[in-house]
Parts: C-alpha cells; structure tokens; sequence
C-alpha cells in the first residue's frame, strides 16, 4: 500500500466516525440538535394507538408483554386506558397497573379520560387497588372549531377543567391537563385555561397537535409560549408534547419539541392511532439515539416491540417502514449488497452498517439482509449461499442468476432453495 493509501485508510478508520460520514446535518446555521433539558418517553398505544379505526384491542396477555418490553427500552411513562369506557377496559387497565406494582417495574402508570368526575373516579378506584399512584390525564377541546361544534364558551371549558382538576387532586393523584387541538387553540383562551388549572393543582400541561395541523415553527412557538407562561406563575409544572402525523410531520415536530422546551414527548410504537395515525414512538427512539441524546440505552429489543404490537392489533408493518419494515436493510442490488458483504468480509460489522444504510441495523435489532433478484450479481448469491452452509460452486452460482435475471422482482427463498436442489440433483 502506498503512502498516500495508508494515510486514506487510516483517515477512514472506523472508529472515527467523523472521518466516515460527512454530517450535512450538523452544518446548517441554526446548528445540530440539542436537548438542553432531562425529558421523558410516553407510550400511548395501549389508548390512542387503539383508537385506530383499523387494529384490534389486544388481548390482555399481549398487553402485558407490551408493557414489560416498554420497560426494558427504558420507556418512562404508558397510558394504559381509559377505565371508564367500560368493564373490560377497567379489568384491562386495573390488571397493567397491578403488574407494574407487583413486578417493581420502573415505567409509571397514567389513564386517559375527560374532563369529568366520572371518568376520573375510576382511575382512583384503580390506583387505591393497584397500590400505585396513577397520574391522570383529563383532556377537553379548546381550539375555536371544537368550541364551534360543541356549542362550548371558554367559561365552560374552564368550569368543567378546573372540576376534574380539583377532583383529581382531591383524590392525592398526580393530574396532567391535556387540551386538545392546542395547535389550533388561541393564546389568550390558552393563557386562561393554563392558569386556572395551575392554580388548582395540575402538575403538568399536554400540548397536542391532533389533527396533525402544526409545522416546527409553530411547534417552537407554542412550546415557548407556554413556558414563558408557566415561568411567570412561578409553579413546577411540566410540559408534554402529543402528537399526530396527518401532515407525515408527526417525529420532526416531536423533537422540535424535546429541543424547545417540552419535558415529555407523546408516540405510540408504529404509529398507530386515528387517521393517518400518531407520531412513531420506535421512530422517535431511532432518532434520539441517533442524535446521541439516549446515551448507552439498550434499543435491540425495538425490533420485537414493533413486531409485537404489529401482531397483537393486527396492523401489519409496511414493507417500507423505516428501520423495522421488512425492506429497511434488505437489498437485492449487485453494487449495493457488493460493499455490505465486502464490509462483512472484513469482519466489520459496523462498517456493514454503514455503507449503504444511514441506520445501523444492529443497534435497532436488525440485521443487513442480501437477497438475489434481478439486478444482482455473483457476490448475492456467493453471500446467500453461504450464509446457509452451501457450497456455491460456480454451476450453482450461474443457475441461480439465470433464474434470478429472468424474473422481474427478488427471488424467494423458497425458490432459491429450488433451484439449489435442481443443481445438486
């Protein structure tokens, strides 16, 4: 190898990723992102995420496996229902708190429910039965359009939150005021509602985008905007932020909101939720840790979470989904999958990772996967074959991608495994 060779590689070192990969992401004037603040994770697709017109309620026995796998990413919050939409959905929701109270799981309880006595009673019930504290989340509409339909006035949103406020403080229960389609709400209807409820007691305040309307701009403003308010009443309130992707902005502006101020950040695994559906909580995991904003936390259990909740409410991944869809590190291109196995030739997994993928498959569970089809070449094949112990003599290699050119998508295992058996036959 010639000098200047060895200078190249030793620049190109893997374990200098800067040497590896250009970052055009951290070289736009307003910087990288930054977290400046402790913030928490909230999963939601025990209750929103179900709200799905297409998913099914799991069965409870999934519920429960959900929720430790939450636990073990090191997710810190899960609504797990609403316990006053009926018997199953309290036996459900008394049953998930009794197995984070009996396992000394680290995740904490919430329940969802409007802003009625009703609904909050009987997430009390659950938390005295429990033998946990069970944070509630009472939620009405304050934008105009909701009010419109509604045939709501300001006086009466106030009235009916400050009730359920003072109700559920009464009861020594942790309260979260959540107004819906803050997004779209006016500020001095915010002003008036945020400190009404501060006043009586609630510890924390959800901002939601749920009709998806907002970009980050408007993410920024609301954020600070209620900051700004929650530092002029002088309370320790905290600031959740809750939202929808029906503009396919549902991540970014989550973590906008992390960046500006937020203190918890809303998703539920896949996305799932009405309409277009809610931000992507497994995507939001992605990208803080890829942000280096999680740390060293264990995110290899992500994979089966996702296939998990596919399974439990029958909403099947899209092939294209990021990170955990069936073709996010799947290739069938000769140059592409040339690179990945020459990196795995080299025994260097996370150069395999990186050479064609902007996601390391092997920190999210997954795994670099070379399959042969039409446009592939003799290292697909040498690559597939071996990867399942068999010997890929140059016969076999050239019946496989005479098989694999004369068709029009990727080959089937299956049908590789055929034309293996025709060779040997």
């Amino acid at each position: 190898m010639s000098e200047d060779a060895s200078t190249r590689a030793a620049e190109l070192d893997d374990t200098n990723p800067s040497a590896l990969i250009y970052d055009w992401n951290s070289k736009r004037y307003r910087g990288p992102v930054i977290i400046n603040r402790q913030f928490e994770l909230h999963d939601e697709t025990l209750r929103d995420g179900i709200q799905n017109p297409s998913v099914v309620d799991p069965e409870i026995g999934d519920k429960l496996e959900i929720l430790h796998l939450l636990d073990q990413i090191g997710v810190d919050t899960i609504d797990v229902g609403l316990p006053g939409a009926g018997q199953r959905a309290f036996d459900d929701v008394l049953r998930l708190c009794r197995e984070i109270a009996d396992n000394n799981l680290r995740i904490r309880p919430t329940c969802a429910g409007r802003t009625l006595v009703a609904d909050i009673a009987p997430m009390a019930e659950v938390s005295q039965r429990a033998g946990i504290p069970v944070e509630v989340m009472t939620f009405i509409g304050s934008s105009p359009v909701r009010a419109l339909a509604e045939d709501w006035s300001v006086e009466l949103v106030r009235r009916r939150s400050v009730e359920a406020i003072a109700f559920g403080v009464k009861e020594g229960l942790p309260v979260n005021y959540v107004t819906e389609d803050t997004t779209r709400s006016r500020p001095d209807v915010l002003w008036e509602l945020f400190r009404a409820v501060i006043d009586h007691g609630a510890s924390r305040l959800t901002l939601c985008d749920t009709v998806g309307h907002v970009t980050p701009d408007g993410v920024r403003n609301l954020v600070q905007f209620t900051r700004h308010l929650i530092d002029a009443s002088g309370a320790e309130v905290g600031i959740d932020w809750h939202g929808h992707n029906d503009r396919g902005l549902g991540v970014v502006n989550t973590i906008w909101a992390l960046e500006f101020g937020a203190d918890r950040a809303h998703g539920t695994i896949l996305g799932i939720g009405e309409r277009v559906g809610n931000a992507s909580l497994d995507q939001i995991l992605v990208n803080l840790k890829l942000l280096g904003e999680l740390g060293d936390r264990d995110l290899s259990p992500l994979a089966k979470l996702c296939t998990k909740v596919a399974e439990a409410t029958e909403f099947p991944i899209p092939i294209s989904y990021p990170v955990f869809g069936e073709d996010a590190f799947r290739t069938g291109t000769g140059v592409h999958a040339a690179a990945i196995i020459k990196s795995l030739e080299k025994g260097d997994r996370v150069l395999a990772d990186k050479v064609y993928s902007g996601v390391p498959a092997g920190e999210f569970g997954r795994e670099q996967e070379i399959c042969i089809g039409p446009m592939s070449g003799v290292s697909n094949v040498k690559f597939w074959c071996r990867k399942r112990d068999i010997e890929p003599d140059d016969g076999l290699v050239k019946a496989i991608l005479t098989k694999a050119k004369s068709g029009k998508r990727l080959m089937t295992d299956d049908e590789v495994r055929a034309v293996v058996a025709e060779h040997a036959g």
